[in-house]
């Protein structure tokens, strides 16, 4: 239990109540379940009108259903109320506040509900949950441990109520302004997803959450692996301990040993203090190693260590200390072909992989995660370029689930976010979209290594790769023949920088790198 947590009990209602609203933001900032996210709210809701119990009830965009299943219910894992159905139906249907010091008197009382239960009611207080003037679902509280709620606590409840709708609104729930309810587009907050494909990574996410094993995220680029990492922290028993996140692709590397390791005073030209490292930095909590495939091979032999014993030094120090830290590591290359061919240690592999979660591609995930994806998109980029609500044409779901999305999520991230920007009207149409045509198939056939040149090396005889994020020119750049991947990837920067006039920031764009990886390539 945090301080905080231990403090809230002694606060005063005004204090509780002030906090709670001042804390909503807050709470949806985090990858955390959805369901645990919303058992939250009800809870800090509990304590702040000095209630028994607090319901939370969502109306199911699809069904009309009006569902409790994230209530603090201990009784029922969740309750479904048909549309006008008791109080709960009531209130979602005319949007009425309804304060009853007498439940079971009510007319409106749904008898077969309570049995259900086996809870006795006796005050309840019910408010709609607003938002863009079409009802998201209800906010219960029961028996009021002091009496009967007050016209205090219903104005509380209709500010509190008003915000949970807004704070909803940035939640993995959607609500549609042309009707009411909520849609569910996935498991964890802001992970957005339904698709077979990624029920079962929100399955392995959950289970390798509730251990401290090492997990090994592995997909292209753009899946959203650093999402994922970060929901495996928020929901483990580490959430309350940092996240620290080393980008191996930024690091030069000469610096990889002191970011990771830290350093102490005088142990090399210009180090005047003693820093610490981002292994000790994240000391009881989750250190996430993003494309792990990038690190130098000298220092994977120290990050080895690390991985098995928990234990290190700084540079130009003696002490051996400890660090308790989750490690998640992730990256886009086949790490077994680079341990093969001698470029990633085995040894660090095998430590690495205890827990290996495979992102699936956007492309594999199917048409309806893609447009939820988009729709997600659509608006967080209208609320912060402030254009007024904006929706997908009809016709643009499948222009969607057409294209091939080489850059995955990040890829249609960025599509949308041109979109919003640049669309003149309410709708976003397939123009306003500029998806590339010759990228619609995904993959190039790569001819026989005879072929005197090729688009792209040969890493087979008949292999299909897909297609490189490539924007300038349609133009093919040529390389020869039975090169190896490393010496293929460096012609190929070398080209696509020549092309671009030796404009190194728009090469990495268009190659969908960092520029610290593109300096890399240059260098070989």
């Amino acid at each position: 239990m945090t301080i905080r947590a231990m403090l809230v009990p002694r606060m005063s209602e005004h204090e509780q109540r002030f906090e709670l609203l001042a804390d909503l933001g807050a709470m949806i900032a985090g990858e955390v379940e959805l369901d645990d996210l919303l058992k939250t709210f009800a809870d800090r809701v509990s304590r702040a009108l000095g209630a028994d119990r607090t319901t939370l009830w969502l109306i199911d965009g699809a069904t009309g259903e009006i569902r409790s299943r994230v209530a603090n219910l201990p009784e029922l894992a969740e309750l479904r109320v048909p549309q006008g159905h008791g109080v709960v139906g009531h209130v979602a249907a005319t949007g009425e506040l309804v304060n009853i010091t007498d439940a079971q008197s009510d007319p409106r009382w749904a008898v077969e509900i309570a049995a259900k239960i086996g809870y006795r009611t006796k005050s309840m207080l019910t408010a709609p949950i607003v938002r863009r003037e079409q009802i998201r679902g209800v906010l219960q509280v029961l028996n009021k441990r002091d009496g009967d709620f007050t016209a205090r606590d219903e104005e509380f409840i209709r500010v509190l109520a008003e915000q949970i709708g807004r704070a909803i609104d940035y939640t993995t729930l959607r609500g549609d302004d042309a009707q009411r309810g909520l849609s569910l587009r996935g498991r964890f907050n802001h992970v957005i997803g339904t698709s077979p494909a990624m029920t079962a990574v929100y399955e392995m996410i959950v289970r390798a959450a509730q251990t401290d094993a090492t997990v090994l995220l592995h997909g292209e680029t753009g899946t959203g692996k650093g999402l994922l990492a970060r929901a495996i922290h928020v929901n483990s028993a580490r959430r309350e301990a940092p996240f620290v996140h080393i980008d191996c692709t930024t690091l030069p590397a000469a610096l990889v040993e002191s970011e990771l390791f830290g350093h102490e005073r005088g142990s090399y030209t210009g180090a005047d203090s003693r820093v610490i490292g981002k292994v000790e930095a994240a000391d009881g909590g989750t250190l996430f190693l993003d494309e792990i495939g990038e690190l130098p091979l000298l220092l994977q032999g120290k990050l080895l260590r690390f991985v098995q014993e928990r234990k290190f030094e700084r540079i130009g120090g003696r002490e051996t200390l400890n660090a308790n830290v989750r490690i998640v590591a992730a990256t886009n290359r086949d790490l077994p072909a680079m341990a093969n061919a001698g470029q990633f240690r085995s040894d660090l592999y095998f430590r690495l992989r205890v827990v290996e979660i495979e992102i699936p591609p956007l492309r594999s995930r199917g048409g309806a995660d893609i447009t939820d994806l988009a729709s997600h998109f659509v608006d967080q980029f209208s609320r912060r370029y402030r254009k007024g609500p904006l929706r997908l044409a009809e016709t643009v779901q499948p222009a969607l689930g057409a294209y091939a999305w080489p850059g995955n999520v990040r890829e249609l991230e960025n599509t949308i976010e041109r979109a919003v920007v640049l669309c003149q009207g309410p709708t976003i149409g397939v123009k306003d979209l500029a998806l590339e045509p010759r990228r619609a198939t995904g993959v190039i056939q790569i001819p026989s290594a005879s072929d005197s040149s090729i688009g792209f090396p040969a890493f087979s005889s008949s292999a299909a790769i897909p297609v490189p994020p490539v924007a300038a020119d349609p133009d093919t750049i040529h390389l020869p023949p039975g090169l190896e991947l490393e010496e293929a990837e460096r012609r190929y920067a070398r080209a696509m920088l020549e092309r671009l006039d030796g404009n190194q920031s728009a090469a990495a764009r268009a190659l969908n790198i960092s520029r610290n990886k593109l300096a890399r390539l240059l260098r070989g």
